[in-house]
């Protein structure tokens, strides 16, 4: 007789609390924090020439640190 070997996958465990609720708040509050602070120092700082072309560029660059460090969450 052949016996048929049967891979019983262990069921992944649920997420803790800290990770289903206050992660994703802090990151969402750090990430929030970051975006705006970033934007704010743009507008301070303002280049003669640039208009509104550098603030929307920094907003939008900005976004790319932002999202690489909150993506896993």
């Amino acid at each position: 007789e052949a016996m048929m070997d049967i891979e019983v996958k262990p069921e992944p465990s649920q997420p803790s609390w800290y990770e289903r609720y206050v992660q994703p708040c802090v990151a969402e509050l750090l990430g929030s924090a970051v975006f705006i602070f970033i934007g704010c120092l743009s507008a301070v700082e303002d280049v003669e020439g640039m208009g509104r072309l550098q603030p929307a560029l920094v907003h939008g660059l900005g976004l790319i640190p932002v999202i690489a460090i909150t993506a896993d969450i």
